[in-house]
């Protein structure tokens, strides 16, 4: 008996609408990429252009349109989302991918580099997931996926990094409650945790050869991640393959927490 073929539109975006936060660059630019291979349409979000994001996509046969909005303005977030629901279209899948770092001692880290981090990797998190969510339960039958950019720091301590560590502890705190109140009612809410990935989050890592050195002799891997590492992951988690998944963290870290 020859085994059945496996169903790939399990794992197809086609017809789906996703926004991404951070699209810009980094790991958004590559979810934004692999979102539009898998057949979806992109609504980009970022603080500045991007002119790149849209001609890779554009390059790949796939649809994108920015929006210029910085998610330190947390006040308001959920009305850009409104606006984008109802100027364009309703949303099938939100990714909050958008996040800033800032590195210092923690007897040397200001409130203002707290508040700051706090804002846009957390706050900017619950309150765009909190407005996607009301437009879905506001219409019957609708069904919606959340994912949430977490990170290994999630689960680690790390270094020299209080705000950040603290915020994306925090994502992963969100994204479990937010899967408890959401799941029977048709809304998936995931997280991916990504390792060590090539972005310029880590630029001042990989540009310090003995820091550098280091990380790369604990990834099992023996690479630092690609941002298309990420958004495959995400791919997944937006399509109907994960439609059983709630609350999960998926690391996508090269075998780091295993080691």
């Amino acid at each position: 008996m020859s085994r059945a073929e496996p169903d790939l539109s399990a794992f197809s975006l086609a017809g789906k609408r996703i926004l991404v936060t951070g699209a810009n660059t980094g790991i958004g630019q590559g979810i934004a990429i692999s979102v539009a291979r898998a057949g979806g349409s992109v609504i980009g979000v970022g603080r500045s252009a991007m002119d790149e994001t849209g001609e890779r996509i554009a390059a790949a046969g796939g649809r994108f349109a920015a929006v210029r909005f910085d998610l330190s303005d947390t006040a308001s977030a959920g009305a850009m989302l409104d606006r984008v629901w109802d100027e364009s279209g309703p949303l099938d899948g939100l990714v909050n991918n958008a996040g800033i770092i800032r590195r210092a001692d923690a007897v040397e880290l200001t409130e203002a580099d707290w508040d700051d981090v706090m804002d846009v990797n957390l706050k900017a998190v619950f309150l765009l997931s909190q407005s996607f969510a009301r437009r879905v339960l506001a219409e019957p039958g609708r069904r919606g996926k959340i994912v949430n950019i977490a990170s290994v720091l999630s689960f680690q301590g790390g270094i020299r990094v209080a705000s950040y560590t603290a915020s994306k502890h925090g994502v992963l705190g969100v994204t479990r409650l937010l899967a408890c109140e959401w799941a029977q009612k048709g809304i998936n809410v995931n997280a991916i945790a990504p390792g060590y990935i090539e972005t310029s989050n880590t630029e001042a890592l990989r540009a310090d050869p003995d820091r550098s050195a280091s990380i790369l002799a604990r990834i099992p891997a023996g690479r630092w991640g690609r941002p298309e590492d990420i958004g495959d992951a995400a791919v997944f988690l937006l399509a109907p393959a994960s439609d059983y998944m709630h609350g999960a963290a998926v690391a996508v870290d090269g075998g780091w927490l295993a080691r």
